[in-house]
């Protein structure tokens, strides 16, 4: 078993979930394959309006397949690749989409899992969820782009101390750092994710999108003043269908409808 990526699509809300039986949904090379793929196809999609991403049978994702480690991490070259294309490669298409991300965190977060909640906009965790990346004690370092990563996402202090100390952190502490939105009884995660992502989709897919878009931009600009072409293609929307329901619905004292397209 190498484990999967599935999805399950219900209305406009896509379900991802990380399925490695036995191995607390810790991330095969084929799964991270796999999740590339997957959220290129998501990308494409026009029928979508929110992804909630979790893992299988209580645990998000315990970090990698540790058991594959030996066929590839001792070659430089190898090592390499694995990092930057298969690993970065999942990472920078989750990164990519345009449609808002929801992980909804139980039990194990480490590491790889770590890394993968750190692409998603909103996060929900269980109330005994567990965060850490205690690779030192397998004896290498976070590669930089998942470093950086997760620095954005978790903080400075938070990954300094995750891969310095191999400390693993419960929920309420990362509540209270800011990595996490909201925290739950175990048992209402999954209910409170799936209203949030109702919540999502109940509002403008277009200008979710064009949001999700404005942000990666800002990132790589460190969020200093937005560049001109940022700001000069930013407002194209005021015309749409979308931008008149909204402004009229409200002038009209009515809940506006919006509209995602039909996957044919």
């Amino acid at each position: 078993m190498t484990g999967k990526v599935l999805l399950a699509v219900e209305g406009p809300v896509a379900q991802v979930t990380l399925s490695h039986p036995g191995k607390l949904n810790a991330m095969s090379r084929a799964m991270w394959w796999a999740l590339r793929e997957l959220f290129t196809e998501l990308q494409q999609r026009s029928d979508i309006g929110c992804v909630v991403l979790s893992g299988q049978s209580g645990n998000f994702c315990a970090g990698g397949d540790i058991a594959e480690y030996p066929d590839f991490r001792f070659d430089e070259a190898a090592l390499r690749d694995f990092h930057e294309n298969e690993v970065w490669g999942a990472l920078q298409a989750m990164l990519d989409c345009d449609l808002p991300l929801l992980a909804q965190i139980g039990g194990a977060c480490m590491g790889a899992g770590m890394e993968i909640a750190s692409c998603c906009d909103l996060r929900f965790a269980g109330a005994s969820a567990r965060f850490g990346a205690p690779i030192a004690r397998l004896g290498f370092p976070m590669a930089p782009r998942e470093a950086a990563l997760v620095m954005r996402a978790a903080g400075e202090l938070t990954a300094r101390e995750m891969l310095l100390t191999a400390a693993t952190l419960d929920a309420a502490t990362l509540l209270q750092r800011g990595f996490l939105n909201r925290v739950f009884p175990d048992d209402e995660v999954a209910t409170e994710a799936r209203a949030m992502a109702e919540r999502v989709v109940s509002l403008a897919p277009g200008a979710a999108r064009l949001n999700k878009q404005c942000f990666r931009a800002l990132a790589l600009t460190g969020y200093a003043q937005p560049a001109p072409d940022l700001i000069a293609n930013s407002f194209r929307y005021a015309a749409s269908p979308e931008h008149r329901e909204g402004v009229t619905a409200f002038v009209e004292k009515r809940v506006p409808q919006f509209q995602l397209q039909r996957k044919p």
